[in-house]
């Protein structure tokens, strides 16, 4: 069949406007607009499809610095390529890139994206969002939704969070280049790495793997070891732009992280913080065996679950206090079931201060119990609550816990801060007891969280680097994990009880 010539469309489509066809017309439009497509495509391919950096510059307008230059000739070059990042340097961003890069230079049929991420949230609000964002600056072909993309009546790109164990989950998808990211990999499980290798079997198809290095135990952590057969990228805050002084355009600099921010971070959580090494260096920690609370299990204890808890399951609400003294700050900290959830604090250690504020808290909270450090400048506070009680200013149960007090556990247990560290924080970031991902101020919490030590004393029995000791050895307290430890605390028993 031969084809028909400019000239004879061209009468064609007047006669058939002179007929007054509108069907017949809109069908060769479409016609006409998929061959241009497909032309389109083929010298996009021609000029891109090696070349994703040129692609992003001159397609979008977009500059690219020095690492989302060597990600995206990562992309290009290697099956599989692993990126740990420190925080604030648009990991996602990046990963979007290398999805419009991909389906934009690749025909629809033959080419497909799948990405997946920890929690649908997640999916939809993170990678997807900056995939929205890409697809409506470039102008690129087809329509994008929440977190799938259609380019005429066909599929090419879906966001999905499948079951944790379900490792045939991405089964169905049939392609010559398969593109699979993995956003937030630290939190994914190894049957969803397994799933997403099953995709990906031949030469041409490609999976990434981006996030920050939180959990030293996790999947993303093997597949970033030597020897792991994945082409490996570190990204630390000193290689930004904004600490090496590589030229950006300014907006993409205030996107960035800052040298102010990462001197903030060194001061507040310390160098050898693991909460440091992960999202400033970029690098995975080691679980200390001498540190009371692993990293591990803390990271596992901040992935937002699917499930959301509701009526009972929110309950107790309680309020734990550390009350500042000697230039701490007082930190109040709410628990709604397994929940952790809001943070007041000031600086201030004098009682008629701190009772007015936790009064205030208990009415946002509806908390019922309040426990209070009752050591030093807490005895005063828990006095002033039992009496705006007595005014009828709340109804909360006022507790004091005095932690260096006698364990319920005197064979274990050096004393009752050692208990409760142990018990508590120890024991449900291990068992994921908590969930901590929605809590206020949750990083500066869970730096100071992850730095008491631990030692067996002569006895036998289990200590906790008391409280002056890390002032001393980090030049700052742990207050407001310790008034996260007091929330979870249930108080006034014949052993200790974790609720939660």
């Amino acid at each position: 069949m031969t084809t028909p010539t400019r000239d004879h469309v061209r009468a064609q489509i007047e006669q058939l406007v002179r007929a007054g066809d509108t069907k017949a017309l809109k069908q060769i439009r479409d016609q006409l607009q998929r061959k241009a497509d497909r032309r389109n495509l083929r010298e996009r391919a021609r000029l891109y499809a090696h070349n994703p950096v040129s692609w992003v510059t001159e397609r979008l307008r977009q500059i690219v610095w020095s690492k989302q230059r060597e990600i995206l000739l990562s992309i290009r070059d290697h099956r599989r390529t692993a990126v740990r990042s420190c925080h604030g340097v648009g990991k996602s961003h990046t990963a979007s890139l290398v999805a419009a890069w991909w389906l934009d230079t690749h025909p629809p049929g033959e080419a497909f994206v799948v990405t997946s991420a920890p929690t649908f949230a997640q999916v939809r609000a993170i990678l997807w969002r900056y995939i929205r964002r890409v697809h409506r600056r470039g102008k690129l072909a087809g329509r994008v939704n929440q977190t799938e993309w259609h380019i005429d009546d066909e599929m090419v790109a879906f966001g999905r969070k499948p079951a944790d164990h379900d490792e045939s989950a991405f089964q169905g998808i049939h392609a010559r280049y398969v593109l699979v990211i993995l956003d937030e990999a630290c939190g994914i499980p190894e049957q969803l790495w397994v799933a997403a290798d099953a995709l990906t079997t031949n030469s041409d198809c490609r999976i990434l793997a981006i996030g920050n290095p939180d959990n030293p135990s996790s999947y993303f952590r093997k597949v970033c070891t030597p020897g792991s057969g994945w082409h490996v990228i570190g990204i630390s805050a000193f290689e930004s732009p904004n600490l090496t002084g590589e030229e950006v355009p300014d907006d993409v600099a205030q996107a960035l992280v800052s040298r102010e921010w990462v001197e903030e971070k060194a001061a507040e959580w310390g160098e050898e913080n693991p909460l440091y090494r992960s999202k400033v260096m970029g690098e995975f920690s080691e679980d200390a065996p001498n540190k009371v609370v692993r990293a591990s299990d803390v990271a596992r204890c901040r992935i937002d679950p699917e499930r959301k808890l509701a009526g009972a399951e929110l309950e107790p609400v309680e309020l734990g206090v550390d009350v500042g003294g000697g230039g701490d700050e007082t930190v109040i900290r709410e628990r709604r079931g397994r929940r952790a959830g809001r943070e007041w604090r000031a600086h201030t250690d004098r009682p008629e201060k701190i009772a007015p504020m936790v009064v205030q808290a208990i009415k946002e909270s509806g908390a019922t119990a309040v426990k209070v450090d009752s050591i030093g400048v807490g005895f005063g506070v828990i006095g002033e609550l039992r009496n705006l009680g007595n005014q009828g200013l709340h109804r909360a149960n006022i507790i004091g816990v005095n932690v260096g007090e006698r364990s319920s556990q005197p064979d274990k247990y050096k004393n009752l801060r050692a208990e409760i560290w142990w018990e508590i924080g120890r024991g449900l970031s291990e068992r994921g007891g908590w969930d901590l991902s929605g809590m206020e101020n949750g990083d500066t919490t869970v730096a100071q969280l992850l730095e008491p030590l631990w030692e067996p004393n002569a006895a036998g029995q289990i200590q906790v680097e008391p409280k002056d000791e890390i002032r001393k050895r980090l030049g700052r307290s742990p207050d407001n994990a310790d008034a996260l430890l007091l929330a979870f605390y249930a108080a006034r028993q014949p052993s200790i009880r974790v609720l939660g």
